[in-house]
């Protein structure tokens, strides 16, 4: 018994000790990081229109004073159309989760299908457009984005293990903000660069009671970055007018994943909230190549810097240009009171001043001066310098020229130089590839973030499980599979093609006047019409008249049943052209010849014999 008291009361010494080693190894890495948060924080205050503030000499976000107090400091945000601009950009350029097979054998081309149809439901599920673009605004104002892929063991479908109600559990992506990231070296350029990363965030205590079973007395989060409000609320965080949000009964959840190293071949997670101590052990998922562990994050960035881990923001390029419009705009301003209101000369003594400066010289007033002296007068203030105007269209177009978008998608304004579609369409062209190196990151997060769904599906999904996906024909088809049907570290994904729905419109168009799509005779097979309806916007009319797909799809259907040793009847009604070449694909696949399976091949040579005889008699 006093062996188990020592061997508890050292196991206790021991959980301290790591608790105070993982709390200062994070308190270490917020120091070293504090400079980077400042910067984000005073792009999130211009953004949204708090825009005389700068980092102060302590480090805190601080408000400007006015030199005087007649100083007109009104806001004229540029940056916040720049920043929704490239945004709606981005938005359209946005990749679609698709699988491409390793080959043309069945099994590849199937499990393909399959991931496809499995992302796309996710993607549903989870609501991804939103996420990506909550992200993207992310990476657009602060530089960098995370995504988070994990498995929540609390969603899924409910079922009974013979004992209890459990989740099936099912796969969960969250955005995660630069300020909940921790790396352990700021000099990394990639995330699998990095040994050690920490994911901090404010969480209340009743949620951490009811993941960990750990009850923790909770306190008031005052930290900007790590606040459970700082999504939501407003980003104005100057000290002394509201800067610190205020979470009650939270706590900061601190997890240390520690990448596979010689000592520790699966990795390591540790997380600590309160000053205890909620979880030791190896990184839960497999998500990296060939079975292995990584980091469940994938790293999305604006503007990427050499030798550093978080990536730059064009707003940290666009402040100073917005400093410069704000004083032009607001000295104009100042300028054209002058012209308006008048400066006023009087002599000392000769009229009540206090009056003069409260009321003015309102139309019909009586001035009345004093006897010998000189009547009030106005200065002449001249005309307002063209300088002005000239300075305030060069910032406007340096605005341009940093943020990497043009006149016709910031104002919707053609270029006076510019008049032919195919100028236009070229300024468009250029714009797109000054946007190319934030779009092509957007991309790779999307696909790594579809890489690992796919593994954590792969994984943990032991049981049946069933999803729904559109179709042939815009029905719903409904998909059972488990972990053996996924095969992703077989497949690659297919992002590259990120075309706006513009560019594909007048590309199938212009494939068409070229005759492209049409055969030797100049005819257009039915299954191209339909996809040129499918993508020009018109799918209805497609899902209307395509029956092709349908005689394709109940072709492979038969193909499974020959194979399986069963007698296939031809039908009348079957399109025994494509009939016939579906089921001569089947037979010259890899996977039907290393079967070896004579019966099945005589079964299917039947079949083609009778669809043979009906494009006879045709």
């Amino acid at each position: 018994m006093k062996q188990t008291d020592l061997e508890r009361r050292a196991e206790e010494r021991r959980v301290q000790a790591l608790v105070r080693e993982i709390e200062e190894d994070f308190e270490r890495r917020r120091a070293e990081r504090r400079e980077l948060e400042r910067g984000w924080e005073l792009n999130m205050n211009f953004f949204g229109g708090n825009q005389y503030c700068d980092v102060a000499p302590n480090g805190e976000i601080a408000e400007e004073d006015k030199r005087f107090y007649w100083q007109s400091r009104r806001v004229f945000n540029h940056i916040a159309p720049t920043v929704e601009t490239r945004c709606a950009k981005l938005e359209k350029s946005r990749p679609a989760l698709e699988v491409r097979a390793a080959s043309d054998e069945d099994a590849d081309i199937k499990c393909a299908r399959l991931a496809s149809d499995i992302l796309r439901a996710v993607s549903e599920r989870v609501g991804l457009g939103g996420i990506i673009s909550r992200a993207t605004l992310w990476s657009e104002v602060c530089g960098t984005a995370f995504y988070k892929v994990i498995w929540d063991a609390a969603a899924g479908d409910s079922f009974f293990d013979g004992q209890d109600k459990r989740r099936e559990g099912d796969v969960a992506v969250v955005p995660v903000p630069p300020f909940e990231i921790f790396p352990d070296s700021l000099a990394a350029e990639r995330l699998e660069d990095v040994h050690s990363l920490i994911h901090a965030k404010a969480v209340p205590v009743s949620e951490i009671f009811e993941k960990f079973g750990v009850r923790l007395a909770g306190r008031d989060i005052s930290e900007f970055s790590l606040s459970p409000y700082s999504l939501s609320r407003h980003w104005k965080t100057v000290e002394g007018q509201g800067a610190k949000y205020v979470g009650k009964n939270y706590e900061i959840v601190i997890e240390r994943y520690t990448m596979p190293d010689s000592e520790r071949e699966n990795g390591k997670l540790e997380i600590v909230a309160g000053g205890k101590l909620l979880y030791e052990g190896e990184m839960p998922y497999l998500n990296g190549d060939k079975g292995g562990r990584k980091f469940p994050f994938a790293r999305q960035v604006s503007l990427p810097l050499p030798g550093a881990f978080f990536g730059a923001s064009v707003v940290d390029r666009l402040i100073p240009l917005q400093r410069a419009y704000n004083a032009v705009r607001n000295r104009k301003h100042e300028f054209l009171n002058r012209l308006s209101m008048g400066v006023v000369a009087v002599e000392d003594g000769s009229v009540d001043t206090d009056e003069l400066s409260e009321e003015g010289l309102c139309p019909g007033k009586i001035l009345v001066y004093r006897q010998g002296s000189r009547p009030p007068e106005m200065f002449d203030c001249g005309e307002i310098p063209a300088e002005f105007a000239k300075e305030e269209d060069t910032i406007t177009n340096e605005f341009m020229l940093i943020s990497g978008t043009s006149e016709i998608t910031r104002n919707s304004v053609n270029p006076t130089n510019v008049t032919s579609a195919t100028g236009l369409q070229l300024l468009l062209t250029q714009e797109d590839d000054r946007m190319s190196v934030s779009a092509n990151s957007v991309c790779r997060a999307v696909e790594e973030v579809g890489r690992q769904i796919l593994k954590l599906y792969k994984q943990f999904a032991t049981t049946r499980r069933m999803i729904a996906v559109g179709g042939e024909g815009k029905s719903t088809e409904i998909y059972y599979f488990n972990a053996s049907d996924i095969s992703s570290d077989d497949v690659v994904f297919d992002t590259t093609n990120v075309q706006t729905p513009e560019q594909k419109r007048a590309a199938v168009l212009e494939l068409l006047s070229l005759g492209l799509l049409s055969d030797a005779e100049g005819n257009i097979s039915e299954s191209t019409k339909n996809k040129v309806l499918e993508v020009l916007g018109y799918g209805n009319l497609s899902a209307a008249r395509d029956i092709s797909s349908l005689h394709i799809s109940k072709a492979e259907k038969e193909n499974l049943r020959l194979s399986a040793g069963e007698e296939v009847r031809v039908e009348s009604y079957d399109d025994h052209a494509l009939h016939y070449t579906e089921h001569v694909r089947f037979l010259l696949s890899e996977e039907f010849a290393a079967k070896g399976d004579e019966e099945a091949k005589a079964r299917v040579e039947k079949h083609l014999a009778g669809h043979t005889e009906f494009l006879n008699k045709k």
